[in-house]
């Protein structure tokens, strides 16, 4: 077997646990705060351009991209290769009104989304807090409490189309399927989508996807056009990390979000201030701490931003779809 082939295949099965670093436990590590200095807010949902409505969306042919009549705001001024100078927080754009129209036609929940991801979606640290009462707002996101009751229930759900070691391929694949709840030859993600029917999706792929950039976007494309033909609006997400060297991860995921006209959350932007970019010594693992998001230290590592940045992505979208 090609060592590259052997690397890829120990990166799926044996990522997102090196030595030392808990996984998806119940018992986070103990939050030494460092003083640092005050990590900037994310963007406020309320300052989020938006577009006008457009009308309901035609049937489409499978596989086919949803045809937008006008430019999106946020990427008809931005070129995808500079998708590091693009907001944290996405507006909404034509083609997810489009698509988010035509899973209302087909009966999704509106209040539902569901995770596609690897061990950093599939952790026990990533959103579920938010159907518990196990964090803190503050009077500067206390918006967000309405965000957190309207998905109530999706937040601590463990994503069928998220797990340890999961990569784009794994997604696709029935192979990977939970036999105890999916039929054998449903793929994960077509699994979930067919339990959940949620109107919105949470992508956030790229880190177990390192060594081969090309097919990470075949798959990527997959993933998309399945959500897309099920009128469930994908939501991009960039990777913290840059395992590959050259972003060309992240450069993939601007490159589609911009040519399917789709949100597009760039977390690796908002890491970039925080001490070590928010990555633990390994490069890849998210630096944890408590969901207390009225603490200027606690957001000074990675975790809370990412839950934090979610909960605004989800603001935003829901205010201006609804």
């Amino acid at each position: 077997m090609p060592r590259k082939t052997l690397l890829a295949l120990f990166l799926l099965l044996g990522a997102c646990v090196p030595a030392g670093v808990p996984v998806a436990t119940h018992t986070p590590p103990v939050f030494t705060p460092v003083p640092t200095q005050t990590q900037p807010a994310l963007e406020s949902s309320s300052q989020l351009a938006t577009v006008p409505p457009t009308s309901p969306a035609p049937t489409r042919p499978a596989g086919t991209k949803p045809a937008s009549t006008q430019p999106s705001p946020q990427l008809a001024t931005r070129s995808p290769l500079d998708w590091q100078k693009w907001p944290v927080i996405p507006a909404v754009t034509p083609a997810s009104r489009e698509i988010y129209a035509r899973g209302q036609m087909l009966g999704n929940d509106p209040h539902a989304f569901i995770k596609i991801g690897d061990c950093e979606t599939y952790s026990d640290w990533y959103l579920k807090d938010f159907d518990s009462e196990n964090y803190t707002l503050g009077d500067d996101y206390a918006v967000l409490e309405e965000v957190i009751e309207t998905f109530h229930g999706s937040y601590s759900r463990a994503s069928l189309a998220a797990k340890s070691g999961f990569n784009a391929a794994a997604v696709l694949s029935p192979f990977w399927t939970d036999r105890k709840q999916c039929d054998a030859s449903e793929t994960p993600l077509g699994c979930e989508l067919r339990i959940m029917q949620p109107a919105y999706a949470l992508v956030s792929l790229g880190t177990n996807d390192v060594f081969d950039e090309k097919k990470f976007e075949v798959n990527l494309r997959a993933v998309l056009d399945t959500l897309i033909d099920q009128g469930v609006v994908p939501i991009l997400s960039t990777k913290a990390d840059n395992l590959e060297g050259d972003h060309a991860i992240n450069q993939v995921i601007a490159n589609l979000a911009a040519e399917y006209d789709l949100p597009l959350w760039n977390f690796w932007r908002a890491v970039q201030t925080l001490p070590d970019k928010g990555l633990q010594e390994d490069k890849s693992h998210l630096t944890w701490a408590p969901n207390r998001l009225d603490d200027a230290l606690v957001l000074t590592r990675a975790w809370p931003q990412r839950n934090l940045g979610a909960l605004l992505t989800l603001d935003a979208l829901w205010r201006a779809l609804e």
